[in-house]
């Protein structure tokens, strides 16, 4: 077993090595000052700027416009699922949910316990397989926003485009956040978990509209407004510090690696390289339909349970760890997040061409 191997994982997902390394002294003694990252106080000065240099990263790289605010909350992506309705939406006032997926489902089941979720579209019959043209759907007229899930990580599918709508949208995008630029002009809210592009498990991002601080009903817990901890500047409570400061790292790292662009362009081109090889053999089978293939989790299928077994046991052996698929639709699975390097992809590339002359 190499020394590091490629982690294919779909989350808690791969970080650039220069992010660990930094981390991992930070934490023993952050910056030579004789305590731990994780022992400073979040009042401190020092953890002030922390916060500041992560909130100013994630603002530069995405562009996200003066009239958002950035947060740093807690919960995990799902917490976002009742939140967002919460905030948005009053008894009587409905969203409207575009269905592509598990995260979709739980976030549509949620939004229906709190106010209304009106489904405009559903890929369920398919497993899945594909994401909605604009054509597919009509967002209801008394619909307060159009919520989607902008890349579907455990199916294998993503957005190309924003969807059309002339309400506002709202997304989650945990799985692909920071790969590509975002149009905040069409949005009132984004959210995304932290483990799959942007650092370790335990901090949440969400960029909301500041207009929309105000819709919050009283009758709201504290902590489940986000005015509370827009107020506060994610401070209201003790934060994740530990995952908000990697997340600054990995801002960095990403500036000095072309920044949204360049991992647009590398992501397209990691991608390009597993989905040829895919095609190129009938003893693979995508399981996305292909104008709607994600760019940061490969799904595919072998020709049996029995061999698909034997290829993710064969690959583990090699460094090529994490390619399971979801228990919810088996097959395999490959997760090519930013960090993730293309060489792992060219490694993951000549296994599969070994495993299918060997198999076939």
């Amino acid at each position: 077993m190499p020394e590091r191997i490629y982690n294919f994982s779909p989350g808690p997902g791969t970080l650039p090595q220069e992010v660990l390394t930094q981390a991992a002294k930070d934490i023993v003694n952050f910056n030579d000052k004789g305590i731990g990252l994780i022992e400073l106080s979040h009042r401190s000065k020092e953890f002030m700027a922390v916060y500041a240099e992560a909130e100013a990263g994630v603002r530069e790289l995405l562009e996200v416009p003066d009239n958002f605010k950035i947060l740093f909350l807690q919960g995990g992506a799902s917490t976002q699922f009742a939140m967002v309705p919460m905030n948005l939406l009053g008894k009587n006032q409905k969203g409207t949910y575009l269905n592509t997926g598990t995260w979709a489902k739980k976030a549509i089941k949620e939004a229906n316990i709190i106010a209304s979720a009106e489904v405009a579209y559903s890929a369920e019959d398919s497993m899945f397989n594909h994401v909605p043209r604009d054509s597919d759907y009509t967002v209801a007229a008394d619909s307060e926003y159009l919520y989607f899930v902008s890349n579907n990580t455990i199916y294998g599918t993503q957005f190309k485009e924003l969807p059309k709508s002339d309400k506002m949208l709202i997304s989650d995008m945990s799985s692909d956040i920071m790969s590509r630029a975002i149009d905040f002009s069409k949005f009132g809210l984004i959210f995304a978990g932290a483990q799959k592009n942007m650092g370790p498990a335990g901090v949440t991002l969400v960029i909301v509209r500041e207009d929309l601080l105000d819709r919050v009903a009283d009758t709201v817990p504290t902590m489940l407004r986000y005015k509370t901890h827009a107020a506060k500047d994610s401070m209201f409570n003790t934060p994740p510090c530990f995952a908000m400061y990697c997340v600054g790292l990995v801002c960095k790292w990403l500036k000095a690696n072309g920044g949204v662009a360049g991992m647009a362009k590398k992501n397209a081109e990691k991608a390009a390289i597993l989905y040829d090889m895919i095609d190129s053999t009938p003893f693979y089978k995508g399981h996305a339909q292909k104008d709607s293939r994600s760019l940061m989790n490969v799904t595919f299928n072998l020709p049996t349970p029995e061999l698909e077994v034997e290829f993710i046991k064969q690959g583990t052996e090699r460094g090529l760890d994490g390619l399971k698929g979801h228990r919810s639709i088996g097959g395999c699975r490959a997760s090519i997040y930013n960090a993730f390097p293309q060489q792992g992809v060219l490694d993951l590339v000549a296994f599969m061409q070994e495993f299918a002359k060997a198999n076939s």
